[in-house]
């Protein structure tokens, strides 16, 4: 077990952002003032949340959305950071996680405005092609321009980068003991002040209620989860998933309850979390095998809760 060298004063700070909140709980060691660092740490997520909100008119990525075919729109370092990664993933998984889905999540009712009927049944079995064929980045200038109509929607990857620059402002003060977390994202930096690991709960998938199905032990690693059962709609006593599919034109398809991913940073984590629950458990474990992550999927039979396992972190029966 590791062990502290020095002497930490725990500290546990947070605040409101993205629609939810930010916190972060740490290790301080002596003459590290915890005010300006709780002013870099909002700073840091208010920040992505400023650029990448769909939920804000005057968003960078709104802006991007609203600008016509073909034109060339300046993209901030930290918005085209989050949209290389995106069209990578997006690339490496075929499509499964899309960051160009953001009229089938409004259409659906899970955006700022209620779900369209219209809209809905216009883009179900609709083929359509994923965002990495039909958005250009250009990094050396911070320009992005659509080659085709485009709505882009991050929430799927910009919450886990939010976790990561918040990290950086941890390395940045030097703190050397650190859990930071945004709505279900988290990373971790070090063990905790008196050298137990970082734990985080692993949530059981039910509707109405909060309950722990694990526990994770974390340390120097991200961890994030995408489910079916914080977001949904029900249509003909089915539920259905924000997660939206390209492949279907609408919500993934029900069975995966979800998926919780461990990487190195949070963005990865976040994103694969999303691929791996569209891609389904064969598919999904195949991905996170390849691409060499841990998770752990949990599968809906009827009232039973299938575990799926890949990596050494979570040891289940399947």
């Amino acid at each position: 077990m590791p062990k502290m060298s020095i002497e930490l004063s725990h500290i546990k700070m947070g605040g409101p952002v993205m629609g939810t909140c930010w916190s972060a709980d740490l290790g301080l060691p002596d003459g590290i003032d915890p005010a300006p660092l709780e002013i870099a740490l909002a700073d840091a997520v208010a920040r992505v949340d400023a650029q990448m909100s769909t939920w804000k008119a005057d968003s960078d990525l709104v802006r991007l959305n609203a600008a016509p075919v073909g034109e060339w729109v300046a993209a901030p370092p930290e918005l085209m950071q989050v949209l290389l990664r995106g069209l990578e993933i997006g690339r490496a998984s075929d499509g499964a996680f899309d960051i160009g889905l953001g009229d089938l999540v409004s259409a659906w009712g899970f955006g700022a405005g209620k779900a369209d009927e219209t809209a809905i049944r216009a883009s179900l079995g609709r083929p359509r092609r994923p965002a990495h064929e039909v958005l250009e980045l250009d990094e050396k200038n911070l320009r992005a321009r659509k080659l085709a109509p485009l709505a882009l929607d991050l929430s799927g990857i910009a919450k886990g980068y939010g976790v990561d620059r918040m990290m950086q402002v941890c390395d940045d003060f030097a703190i050397p003991s650190a859990l930071v977390a945004l709505d279900g994202e988290l990373r971790a930096k070090g063990v905790q002040p008196d050298s137990t690991p970082w734990t985080v709960l692993i949530e059981k998938p039910a509707y109405d209620a909060r309950l722990p199905l694990s526990m994770l032990e974390l340390q120097d690693a991200a961890v994030a989860t995408s489910g079916d059962y914080r977001h949904w709609v029900e249509v003909d006593g089915m539920r259905l998933s924000h997660t939206m599919d390209r492949r279907m034109g609408g919500p993934a398809q029900p069975g995966i309850a979800g998926v919780t991913v461990v990487a190195a940073d949070a963005m990865t984590a976040d994103a694969m979390a999303t691929a791996i629950l569209v891609l389904g458990v064969d598919d999904g474990s195949a991905f996170a095998r390849k691409h060499g992550v841990d998770c752990l999927i949990l599968e809906r039979a009827g009232t039973t809760l299938r575990q799926h396992a890949v990596g050494p972190l979570f040891d289940v029966d399947g």
